[in-house]
């Protein structure tokens, strides 16, 4: 995610998280939105751990394919949690079909691009 903009961009794009961040405020005046961002799997689940968020979205990347310890994170919070792709992960490589977290979080969102995030917001604004 902190290459966002750069990497792939026929893929993802080429906007940066902080720059669409800046866009869902202003799209969600009323909502408290937090960012947070590491390639590091322990700092996600330090920050999962300690936030005092009311809900979580979560783009864990390539971290929904291959981390347990981040699947026992989810499932340990008392917050829900939406994971978010900004592609569409089942029309992707064989490996990117299988999602670790899916089945600990309230909902998935995927094939959106940066639509995606929105979405989720959406989805718990709407609860």
């Amino acid at each position: 995610m902190n290459l966002l903009g750069k990497r792939e961009t026929q893929i993802y794009g080429n906007v940066s998280f902080e720059e669409y961040l800046s866009h869902l405020k202003l799209s969600f005046p009323t909502v408290a939105l937090d960012y947070f961002q590491s390639n590091v799997e322990g700092e996600l689940i330090n920050a999962l751990q300690q936030t005092t968020a009311n809900a979580i979205v979560l783009n864990a990347a390539g971290y929904t394919h291959t981390s347990v310890a981040l699947r026992d994170c989810i499932s340990g919070i008392d917050i829900p949690v939406v994971e978010v792709h900004m592609s569409n992960i089942a029309a992707r490589e064989d490996f990117r079909h299988e999602s670790l977290i899916s089945p600990v979080c309230v909902g998935v969102i995927s094939g959106f691009g940066l639509n995606s995030y929105a979405l989720a917001i959406k989805s718990f604004i709407e609860k």
